[in-house]
């Protein structure tokens, strides 16, 4: 594995077990996802310039895309939890209560 590979990995899987281990805030589960999304697309970028083929240009281009609107859904609901809440900790949702 080259240290490229290694670095996007390892980037990956700090998101992932940030995401898994450290859920205490809404935010900070946001920001793991955003951190899993940004290596996902340094990875598709690089792969696409080691490839040089053109048919695979666009996907990173796509990945950014759905990583913004993943973004922009994730501050929405983020400020919604905080007014109807008062917080942002995922122990505090309940989600059966109406």
């Amino acid at each position: 594995m080259t240290p490229v590979h290694f670095s996007f990995t390892s980037a990956f899987m700090l998101g992932l077990m940030g995401l898994t281990f450290h859920r205490t805030h809404l935010l900070s589960a946001l920001l793991c996802l955003e951190g899993m999304m940004l290596s996902l697309f340094i990875a598709l970028a690089l792969w696409a310039l080691q490839l040089g083929s053109t048919a695979f240009s666009a996907t990173p281009m796509l990945l950014l895309a759905l990583s913004a609107c993943e973004a922009s859904a994730g501050l929405a609901l983020l400020v919604a939890t905080a007014r109807t809440h008062g917080t942002d900790r995922l122990k505090a949702l309940n989600l059966l209560q109406c």
